[in-house]
């Protein structure tokens, strides 16, 4: 199984992630970022947007199958997907393999994204904070195609135990 959290940058989608982790046995994150860099060192690109890239979709999907396969167990995936058509092309490559995905949004509110992007202290965050910023219209122009393909889960004013908590309770069999 999977357990993907989308969402724009400063939803919670990493903070989530462990916490889902340390309550789900077997489980484990698969940074499908680590994909993506593998193309931009393959390529020689690495200005451009990995997922423009049609080989990190069907990688993914690959890669994910093969470590089910290879480990069991459940992976947890913290990747923002906007474009809906490159979700689609995941979703039912990972389908087509037989791995069930359970797809949640993480969402909060534009002024909440904002505060919690310009109060980051992490390195990498502060480095990338005008890059997340930039992002937010992005989001925002998804969130229709999102809405409808993804379980919302609002991370407003919410503990990231109990995020992980409905996430969990979002992804059991049945619900």
């Amino acid at each position: 199984m999977i357990i993907w959290l989308n969402g724009t940058f400063g939803a919670g989608k990493t903070t989530t992630a462990k916490e889902v982790i340390a309550l789900l046995p077997d489980s484990r994150l698969f940074d499908t970022e680590k994909v993506g860099e593998m193309l931009w060192h393959v390529l020689g690109v690495p200005e451009r947007d990995f997922q423009d890239f049609p080989p990190w979709r069907g990688l993914v999907v690959e890669t994910a199958r093969q470590v089910l396969d290879h480990v069991g167990g459940t992976l947890v995936v913290t990747q923002t997907v906007f474009v809906e058509s490159y979700w689609r092309e995941i979703h039912d490559g990972l389908t087509r393999v037989g791995i069930p995905v359970h797809h949640v949004l993480l969402h909060t509110d534009r002024d909440t994204l904002v505060e919690r992007i310009e109060t980051d202290e992490e390195p990498w965050n502060v480095a990338a904070r005008q890059w997340r910023l930039d992002h937010l219209d992005d989001y925002e122009r998804a969130l229709p195609w999102l809405l409808r393909e993804a379980r919302v889960v609002d991370t407003t004013d919410v503990a990231p135990a109990e995020v992980a908590e409905t996430v969990l309770r979002e992804a059991r069999p049945g619900s």
